[in-house]
């Protein structure tokens, strides 16, 4: 399967939600690689990479959120891949 990157500002009530901490558990579970850090604007900012099925569930999670967080728009862009080993989170 042939990776894809993945630039994903997830904006909305996303912070004090515990959104970075269920983003890396969720990539984890799938198998993305990347990043994923809080912006001062209050908005998160994630880095994926995975392959095209694989990276639908994880903008399909990111849509929702954990349980706490309120999601009103994801701005997704195609970025060149970075090779990424794990997914971090980036304090």
């Amino acid at each position: 399967m042939e990776k894809i990157h993945k630039e994903i500002l997830v904006k909305g009530r996303v912070q004090g939600v515990y959104f970075r901490a269920s983003a890396k558990h969720t990539a984890d579970d799938l198998g993305i690689t990347g990043e994923v850090k809080n912006l001062p604007d209050g908005n998160v900012f994630i880095t994926a990479e995975g392959d095209e099925h694989t990276m639908e569930s994880f903008i399909a999670w990111c849509r929702q959120g954990p349980p706490f967080a309120k999601v009103t728009e994801l701005v997704i862009t195609v970025a060149p891949l970075q090779n990424y080993k794990a997914f971090e989170v980036v304090r």
